[in-house]
């Protein structure tokens, strides 16, 4: 198979590097609007798998140029902001070309899920949100869900990246897209509640969190994390949800953010310059928040049903040897994965896949622990 990735930051150039190793791949190209940044990523991971990885320049908001890469290529992963997704997915049915993307916010998912009739019928199998969380942990969640029953009291998720040895004032670094992350916490979070789906202010409700090894964290929701379960769940689980995980303390700082004001999307005029404070804040978040310490993913899924708990685990942590930060691993892996299912037929729906419904958790795992990612999975009594 021949594959494509957009984007060649951290996500991109992982995905690729994931991609070039296995040897179904025949092929692999990596794009960016930035194609000295695309050729300097595509000779890093060429390097690491052994595999020769091709760099294009091009524009992810190009309709021909990116329709002509598609068509020569049998599946493509979107690792762009998620706002170029529904073009881009537009464009892949267009080129009968398989998609997959990182996701990132609900309304543009819902766009693209509303594609399902027209991308079955040019053959075409579209799944966005195929990151972590949502992705890897919706696939789970989903497969948790299945084996109690096909119903549950409660599906809950906790999902977080953070830096192995944090640092003041956030306790926190960036290691995805910072339009992603402001969107995760200024963007209501869909959940379900008595069986009914409802939305809710991110960065509230927090909890503590604990896990061996690790300090008393805290958890929260954010946007986006539960993707479509809500509604794939409705009426079967009595609650849902996802919750960030990060340091104490962290959230009591990005809410004092919010709550000012400083995600708005909402342009201002200061003096002769008008600018939104959402795009400010994304530039300073890149500036204050940006480093390349180790990290680590914390992943737990939580099944309840009575007094039963089927529970997935997950602690993975920064690679030193291929220098792949932890959540590049947890997050660009799984995408990966999923698009070369959608490509080998693996998955065999046709048109909009659902992560917790239509891929195959049991050969997702395994592809998983090839990778030398653990997940444990454990059944415990409340």
């Amino acid at each position: 198979m021949k594959l494509l990735v957009l984007g060649a930051g951290m996500m991109g150039s992982s995905a690729a590097y994931d991609m070039a190793r296995c040897g179904r791949v025949e092929e692999v190209t990596l794009a960016d609007a930035d194609k000295k940044l695309a050729e300097a990523a595509a000779k890093r991971v060429s390097k690491l798998a052994g595999k020769k990885v091709h760099a294009v320049g091009i524009n992810a908001a190009d309709r021909r140029q990116i329709i002509g890469l598609m068509k020569r290529h049998d599946g493509a992963l979107s690792a762009v902001p998620y706002f170029f997704n529904v073009n881009l997915a537009e464009w892949a049915i267009e080129a009968k070309c398989h998609f997959a993307d990182l996701g990132g916010n609900n309304t543009v998912v819902r766009k693209e899920l509303a594609l399902d009739k027209k991308a079955a019928k040019r053959g075409v199998r579209i799944a966005p949100d195929c990151g972590l969380s949502p992705g890897m942990a919706s696939v789970l969640g989903g497969e948790l869900v299945r084996r109690i029953g096909g119903k549950a009291d409660a599906l809950k998720l906790y999902v977080g990246g953070l830096p192995q040895n944090p640092h003041k004032p956030f306790d926190y670094q960036l290691v995805f897209s910072v339009e992603g992350l402001i969107n995760e916490y200024a963007e209501q979070a869909r959940v379900l509640r008595k069986g009914k789906m409802v939305d809710i202010e991110p960065l509230s409700e927090i909890e503590e969190f604990r896990i061996p090894g690790f300090p008393v964290l805290e958890a929260f929701h954010t946007s986006g994390g539960t993707s479509t379960m809500p509604e794939t769940f409705g009426g079967k689980i009595g609650e849902c949800f996802e919750k960030t995980i990060r340091y104490q303390g962290h959230v009591a700082k990005i809410r004092a953010l919010y709550e000012f004001g400083l995600f708005d999307k909402k342009p201002r005029k200061i003096g002769k310059v008008e600018v939104a404070p959402r795009t400010l804040m994304a530039d300073l978040m890149i500036e204050k928040l940006k480093g390349d310490q180790p990290d680590v993913t914390i992943m737990r899924l939580e099944a309840h049903k009575g007094a039963t708990v089927h529970a997935f685990t997950m602690v993975d942590r920064f690679d030193t040897k291929t220098k792949l930060t932890s959540m590049m691993r947890t997050t660009a892996w799984p995408a990966s994965i999923v698009l070369q299912m959608l490509v080998a037929g693996e998955i065999e729906k046709l048109g909009a896949v659902l992560q917790e419904r239509d891929v195959p958790a049991e050969q997702f795992l395994t592809e998983m622990r090839t990778r030398g990612i653990e997940i444990e999975y454990a059944v415990s009594r409340d």
